[in-house]
């Protein structure tokens, strides 16, 4: 995605937007510290990019020397963050502990003598609707609860507050589940149209809720965040003098952040599996719902040591209102004409009258290059649809495939934990060991590359993947009809071989979508951040529509 602009970045606009590019660099200052100016045209002056002239100094301001020579490592996490995390961790749990079951909900039908869908030693189902409509469903789900987010940075960014918002959007969740678990009551499933018609209002409902409440949880984490300037302190312990750099301290939070959602995620899906397997679908519903509840009390409790932003205007509004300004008398339909008459200046308040601005007009010249590098950092985010073709198999399709193997009395639905099972593994020795390991070398292990990584390992999920579909199809008494319900057996091979796939999705979920919700932050100041952030979540679940139905 171009920026629209026909300039470029001068020099200390580049040095800051290298924010993301790594923590090695030590380009998370914030511009307060080393010095921000401003000419005349309203760029950022170009002494900007180093700790030298014009700077407000500290006495723990590295030199340009200790920039290059001294260790970087990560400041202390507030406990308040803490909190926030847990909050996410009952979200995830109540989430994945409640779509883990959608499958076999949707797809398989109820089976003989079980009014509740439990399978018991066989397999669980309900509505006996089929493949094709399960895998749509969960797709639109998917989709649904990512382009929510839109919204609910609107709301909270113009009218309510993140922490309003996010109370809101838990009472429209749990709304949801009371849906859901209404139609997986057995009255209810024995009508399986009046059971469908109950779990779509449900699941709509409860992408609402979950859009409202991923587009504010991430932003309210990140201003708990106390450490913004880049420093030099000395470790009691060593004596060993190092750099305390943000950068490294945000890794660090979105590492454990996504450990968070990761441990609610496991812990609720390998529950509502069992309960959905020998109890029925309605406890797989309810549970989560119950554990949702504590959400809404840890917020109460803490909320007086939140750091909180008062809503005021919406960046989404008002950056439409600036497109349409500096567009307005060249819209073209062709793009290239559109991009070398596209001038940003138009918009910058120093160049238009106080009595000739428009209302919307209430920022100033900085927010200009703040969105320029926002919509610097979505180029990035154009390519993570094509990594999410590959990650929402894991929801729907690998499901299904491990139904036509040989289960050994595990439920088709529990192998997927080794996703989350292998995240909450990985990010302490990546937090631990490998990073800091990599950095003590001299390695600047950037963002980009990093999700380059993530990609190399989507690849050989799905690779994995293929090759095990093709020897179902070989080898299963059924053929290309292996997911049938009428197939006569499963095909002759161990559920357990989906472990590669499961795995190395798992790790490139840790190098690519971790990575890119550090890469939002970084790369853009907080002004833009609440507009930037859902644009990256939609942009993650594009792929829903590509991914399809088999």
């Amino acid at each position: 995605m171009h920026t629209l602009g026909a300039d470029t970045f001068n020099s200390a606009e580049l040095a800051k937007a290298s924010v993301a590019d790594g923590p090695a660099h030590g380009t998370s200052l914030d511009t307060s510290q080393v010095g921000r100016g401003r000419n005349t045209s309203g760029t950022l002056d170009s002494t900007t990019n180093s700790v030298s002239a014009k700077q407000e100094v500290y006495n723990d301001t590295p030199t340009e020397e200790e920039l290059k020579t001294l260790r970087r490592v990560s400041g202390k996490i507030p406990w308040i963050a803490w909190t926030i995390a847990f909050v996410e961790l009952c979200e995830r749990f109540s989430y994945y502990g409640t779509t883990v079951v959608f499958v076999n909900f949707i797809q398989r039908p109820l089976p003989r003598g079980s009014p509740t869908g439990a399978g018991h030693a066989g397999q669980s189902g309900a509505l006996g609707r089929g493949q094709r409509m399960s895998t749509g469903l969960i797709l639109f789900n998917q989709f649904w609860a990512y382009l929510m987010p839109l919204f609910g940075a609107y709301v909270a960014d113009a009218h309510l507050g993140r922490f309003k918002t996010i109370n809101i959007a838990i009472g429209i969740a749990i709304t949801a589940h009371i849906i859901l678990t209404a139609s997986a009551a057995p009255s209810v499933i024995a009508k399986p149209s009046s059971a469908i018609a109950a779990f779509i209002i449900g699941l709509v409902t409860l992408g609402v809720g979950t859009g409202f409440f991923k587009s504010n949880i991430s932003p309210l984490l990140a201003e708990q965040t106390v450490d913004t300037r880049i420093r030099v302190k000395t470790i009691e312990k060593t004596g060993e003098r190092v750099i305390v750099d943000p950068a490294v301290t945000n890794t660090r939070i979105f590492l454990y952040f996504y450990f968070c959602i990761n441990c609610g995620s496991l812990v609720g899906q390998i529950a509502m599996v069992y309960a959905e397997k020998y109890v029925g679908f309605w406890l797989a519903f309810l549970l989560p719902t119950v554990l949702f509840f504590i959400a809404p009390i840890v917020l109460a409790v803490c909320k007086k040591h939140y750091r909180l932003t008062p809503p005021t205007e919406s960046v989404l509004s008002t950056f439409f209102h600036m497109v349409a300004y500096i567009a307005k008398g060249k819209w073209s339909l062709n793009i290239v004409k559109m991009k070398r008459n596209w001038n940003w200046d138009a918009a910058r308040p120093s160049n238009i009258s106080p009595e000739s601005r428009p209302k919307w007009m209430k920022y100033d010249d900085a927010w200009i290059d703040e969105v320029r590098r926002g919509l610097m950092a979505c180029k990035v985010f154009l390519f993570l649809p094509i990594f999410f073709l590959a990650y929402n198999q894991m929801t729907g399709n690998l499901t299904s495939q491990a139904a036509t193997m040989e289960l050994h009395g595990v439920p088709n639905d529990l192998i997927q934990n080794l996703n989350p099972i292998s995240i909450i593994i990985m990010i302490p020795l990546l937090d631990h060991f490998i990073y800091p390991g990599l950095r003590k070398v001299g390695f600047v292990f950037t963002p980009i590359k990093r999700m380059t990584v993530g990609f190399f390992l989507a690849s050989i999920a799905m690779i994995a993947a293929c090759v095990t579909q093709h020897y179902i199809y070989k080898m299963s008494p059924c053929g290309y009809n292996a997911n049938s319900p009428d197939c006569e057996g499963p095909a002759p091979i161990n559920v357990w071989v989906q472990v590669l796939p499961y795995i190395f999705i798992g790790l490139a979920e840790i190098f690519t979508n971790v990575t890119s919700l550090e890469y939002a932050f970084s790369k853009v100041r907080p002004i833009i951040t609440p507009t930037t952030i859902p644009f990256t979540i939609l942009s993650l679940h594009l792929a829903d529509f590509f991914s399809g139905s088999p």
